[in-house]
């Protein structure tokens, strides 16, 4: 009986052992990889959360065309968030999840002039700076989807900068403009990434056959 407690316990242990071995095993090969991800994964989500409450206050203030663009980046972001926390399980990581933070929510003109120079920042510093600080580590999902998110975001750099130049003293102009524009964005489900025209073939950004795109929605 005491040989069969002893072996029991041997098991136990035994298997205690190898289902952690794979969190040590990432965490220790992948120690930037993982960190960063972590880091990506909180930020796209506060600012998917950030971008619907822009959105509601667009909407409060009969800006509906303008709710429509905060809807878009924060359907972008949400696809983002899951492809990271997606990494982080498959290498047997823990996602750390946050609060849910406190959205600073100001009138539409401040609240457009805020996320537009977060996506420029993104697109021209953050973006290549995560890439950069993983690609020693070599977990090429990782590199891929992020240089995914990175690609999506820069097809509209330039109608950002357009939206950026006028959200100073001309921003009644630019609204008029935006909302007189009849755009319909898509989103790509398996990059996040927005597309106005779509392909029948193939997602431009990742490759993705069939191209799974998603209709984003006008905010009631």
């Amino acid at each position: 009986m005491r040989e069969m407690v002893i072996l029991l316990r041997f098991i136990i242990f035994g298997l205690m052992i190898f289902i952690r071995v794979p969190f040590i095993d990432a965490q220790s090969r992948y120690p930037v990889t993982s960190s960063t991800l972590q880091t990506l994964y909180h930020n796209e989500t506060q600012d998917h959360l950030t971008y619907l409450a822009y959105a509601q206050k667009a909407i409060s203030e009969n800006y509906p065309r303008i709710a429509y663009f905060f809807v878009t980046l924060a359907a972008s972001e949400s696809i983002h968030a899951r492809n990271y926390r997606q990494i982080l399980s498959d290498l047997g990581i823990k996602v750390k999840e946050t609060p849910k933070p406190e959205i600073k929510v100001s009138t539409t003109k401040e609240n457009l002039k805020s996320a537009i120079h977060s996506e420029l920042h993104v697109i021209d510093q953050r973006y290549p700076q995560f890439i950069e600080k993983i690609r020693p580590e070599k977990h090429e999902t990782a590199i891929q989807s992020i240089t995914y998110a990175w690609e999506g975001e820069k097809q509209h750099r330039d109608l950002m900068e357009k939206i950026k130049s006028g959200t100073g003293m001309f921003f009644g102009f630019l609204a008029q403009k935006i909302e007189k524009t009849l755009i319909q964005f898509h989103i790509c489900q398996g990059c996040g990434s927005p597309v106005v025209e779509l392909s029948k073939d193939i997602c431009s950004i990742c490759q993705c056959l069939p191209p799974r795109y998603k209709e984003v929605e006008m905010v009631k």
